[in-house]
């Protein structure tokens, strides 16, 4: 168990990184950039301790929108269009997340 949660949380903060990088050339603020990132920390850990029995993409992806569900209620609600990146983002990152998960906690 330890093990699983210490990758989960490293590869979550690898998928981290992969997000905020294009947030840091686009300038986005400070607090954008480490909630960004610390949602996929939190999610890789989440994704680490879960055991729901279904694909491992679909997995990663659920467990996401799951996580993102709140920020992005009040993203949209100032600027709903800044949801499409955000969502792409998730779909991709998350699915990844779940794929790289599975394969490294055999």
């Amino acid at each position: 168990m330890k093990r699983n949660i210490i990758t989960g949380t490293s590869l979550g903060a690898i998928a981290g990184i992969i997000d905020v990088i294009p947030m840091v050339i686009q300038r986005l603020t400070w607090d954008a950039n480490i909630s960004a990132f610390l949602m996929w920390v939190v999610i890789g850990f989440i994704l680490s301790i879960t055991e729901l029995k279904m694909n491992s993409i679909l997995k990663g992806i659920l467990i996401s929108y799951l996580v993102l569900l709140p920020a992005a209620i009040l993203i949209g609600w100032k600027e709903p269009v800044s949801l499409v990146p955000i969502l792409m983002m998730t779909t991709i990152l998350g699915g990844a997340l779940g794929y790289s998960f599975h394969r490294f906690k055999k």
